[in-house]
Parts: C-alpha cells; structure tokens; sequence
C-alpha cells in the first residue's frame, strides 16, 4: 500500500486502540483455562489473529463478533490438532507460545517471517540445551519437542521480558514447583508487570522472593502484586508453584499507550487531538510518552528507552522535527520488527536530519528538517509507517509499504483521516502491498 499524506493537522476526540501487548496476553490466558472466557476490545490485528491461530492449533477454540473474543481453552496434555503453530511475523507469539509447545511434549514446528525467524531465541536454546530437548532453529521454522519439567530456569534480564512472559505461562501448568531467576539489569519490567496482572486476573499465583511488593498507584484499584522500577537492578526470583489451573474469566483489553502515542505527537505540531479510553494506572511502560513528548518539546532532551523501547520511532521522529535528542539504551531496537534506529535513520536522512547511531546510544540532530523528495520506507515495520505518518503531515510525502499498519493498528489510516490528515492512496492492488 502506498500513501500520498498531505501536509495537514489532526483534530478531534478518538478512542484510543486497545493495547495489543495485553491482548496476547489475556487471550493466551484464556486460551489456557478450563471452560469458555469472553475477551472484549480486541481488535483482529495480524499478530493477534497469529496467537489465536497458535492457540487454535494447540486445542483451543475461538470466535469473534465485531471486538469480543469467544474463546474455549485447551488442556496441554491433549492430543494437539495441528503439529504448525504459525506465528507470521510476530515475536510476541513466538516468544510467549514456544514454552506452551515445549510443555505439550510433542514434536512443533512454529513458523514464521525470514525476519521473525532472525530475531534471537538463544534463552529457549540454551534452556533446550541443557535438558536435552529438540530444539532445531532453521531458517523456516523452529522445532521443538520436550516435555518442558519443573526446575529452577535463570535467564537475563537484559534481553527481551517476552522470553519471561513465556516461562511464567507455562511453569505453574507443570507437574511440581519451579523458580525462574531474573538477572540484573532489567529492562522492559513494565511488560511483566502486565505479564502478572494477566496471570492473576486468570486465577494463576506468582510470588516474588523477598521482593513482594504492591506499587502504590494499584494499590486499591487493582488487586495483584507488581514489581517497582527500582527493582530492576536486583535479582528477582520467582516462586511458581506447580499443578495450577487457569480459570476462565471474561475481560476487557484495555487502552493501548503505544498506539495513542502515534496519535498524540500529532498535538506537538499544532494538532488537538484528544484521546479516551486510557488508564493512567495501568502497568504499561509505554504511558510515559506524554512526559516524554514534553521533554523533546523543551529542548534536546536524552531519554532512555530501557522500559519503552517501542516508543524509540515516534520519539526519533519528533525529535527530528523539534530540537533533536539523545536516546540511551537503544540495543534491542536492533531486533525488532526492523533495525528500528537504522531504519529511522534512513528515513530521517531524506527529511535532511543526520542519526547517529552508536552501540546502545542514537542522536537525533535537528538542524535541517525539510520536505523528502525520496519516497519513504517503511521498512515492513508497523512503527516505522505510523512515525513517519507524523512526519509526512508536516511536509507532505510519500510512504511505500504502509500495509504494514495490519500488525498492530489496522485502521490507523481511516482514524487519522477522521482526524483530519489528508491523504490518498496510489495504488489499488488487491494484496496491499
């Protein structure tokens, strides 16, 4: 798909989209209990409608009317209906489902995209390595077989929280207690965060040894426990115990922090765009972006991105547009749906801003933002599209590739028209490329 976007204001009141990030994660939860769940607000993306086909795959069952999910859980010690789980090209399915697989004891293949399948799975390998399991990583597919047992597991925080998502699914299923050690640093602790509220809300019990705490602004709305950011430099251990059974729920996907942040830069560059349906209590590190937007607005800020890395695009291309920025803790951006801080730098250098880029450090410099006379990339990136939609609207250009939208905000285009963002569409072809 390709958008001609005019330069244009975005103006008015919009729902914010439901968070995908909690999608995946209530849905797999569902997916993982006895009996029949109801999950509201869910928005069919691509990466959701991948953990729903895995899901599927597995034994469970689902339908959907308009935004609510009917879904029938499956008992990982059943037969499963199709040995291929395709994940397409979402990490967060991959991530989260290959312990289910392992757990299930059967020989799995989980495919995906060549990009997919580059991002690292070394935490599970080495797991697999040490407890002789098939583990074969090739460049269609990965293959596993266990069964996955009870055991004390220790990975790194530093990589990816979605390899502690995945553990802390699968362990309490397993037939006697387990500890997963998290080493320090930590990075992305707000994702497990997310991880344990979607566990508790499904009937599943997670401890933290010596380091059980309940942040305070949850205190009374919300009844789990969550770890402070300041842990994220200690050690934590969790205790989980075995044998336990998820239950089924009915839930509503809350308010997507990542997504509404794409909406809100448009405020930055004369728009008014007012959104709904956000909870400010909620465990997503992603809510900082309207501090973060203030920061860049002010000056050349230096932000870290340790517990938001997917707000590195937007923030890279408003700070492009305003006063530059310094933008610490930018390593994974490497190993995300693109090499997001070199993809950002391609583009911004047709709108005439240099990027640094150096090992876990990028530097915006704003000296000389002017309109593209390349067409833009997306780079098959959802982020990369919705970031330079921002831009686009102040110069006017042109974005090649900008289906990549589908992944996580389906109907980002039809919403910023609404707003008020002129634009048009180049081409008809039927599979929107």
């Amino acid at each position: 798909m390709i958008i001609n976007i005019h330069p244009s204001q975005a103006n008015g009141t919009v729902m914010a989209p439901p968070s995908k990030s909690m999608a995946h994660r209530l849905l797999i939860c569902a997916g993982l209990a006895k009996g029949q769940s109801i999950i509201h607000n869910v928005v069919l993306s691509e990466d959701i409608a991948a953990t729903l086909d895995c899901l599927c795959a597995l034994g469970a069952s689902w339908e959907i009317y308009q935004n609510k999910v009917i879904i029938s859980g499956t008992d990982l010690k059943s037969p499963i209906q199709d040995n291929n789980l395709n994940c397409r090209e979402s990490g967060s399915t991959l991530r989260f489902i290959l312990p289910l697989a392992l757990a299930q004891g059967s020989k799995i293949n989980l495919l995906g995209s060549k990009r997919l399948l580059e991002r690292p799975l070394d935490i599970y390998q080495k797991i697999a390595d040490a407890n002789n399991f098939l583990f074969d990583h090739q460049k269609e597919q990965v293959t596993v077989k266990g069964p996955l047992t009870p055991g004390d597991y220790i990975i790194p925080g530093n990589v990816s929280s979605q390899f502690i998502t995945g553990l802390l699914y699968t362990l309490p299923l397993l037939q006697g207690d387990s500890t997963l050690t998290v080493t320090p640093p930590i990075e992305s602790m707000s994702y497990i965060n997310m991880t344990l509220q979607a566990l508790r809300e499904f009937g599943i019990e997670i401890n933290v040894k010596n380091n059980t705490v309940v942040a305070p602004e949850f205190e009374q709305e919300k009844d789990f426990y969550l770890l402070e950011q300041n842990m994220s430099d200690q050690e934590i251990v969790f205790l989980i115990n075995g044998e336990q059974e998820y239950l089924a729920a009915e839930k509503t996907v809350e308010g997507d922090f990542s997504n509404a942040a794409f909406l809100e830069a448009f405020n930055l560059f004369g728009g008014n765009v007012k959104l709904k349906g956000l909870d400010l209590n909620s465990a997503q590190g992603d809510k900082v972006y309207s501090n973060l937007f203030k920061q860049l607005k002010l000056g050349k800020a230096q932000i870290s991105l340790k517990d938001c890395p997917d707000l590195g695009p937007i923030l890279f291309a408003i700070s492009a547009a305003l006063n530059g920025g310094i933008f610490t803790k930018t390593k994974r951006l490497a190993i995300k749906e693109s090499d997001r801080a070199q993809a950002m730098a391609d583009e911004l250098a047709k709108f005439g801003i240099q990027t640094l880029i150096r090992k876990n450090l990028v530097e915006i410099r704003a000296d000389n933002f002017q309109k593209p006379e390349q067409n833009l990339c997306a780079h098959n990136d959802h982020r990369i599209v919705m970031s330079l939609a921002v831009l686009a609207s102040l110069t006017g250009a042109v974005i090649e590739g900008a289906a990549a939208v589908n992944k996580s905000f389906p109907d980002f285009f039809q919403v910023i028209e609404k707003l008020g963002i002129k634009f048009e569409r180049l081409d008809r072809s039927k599979n929107n490329q």
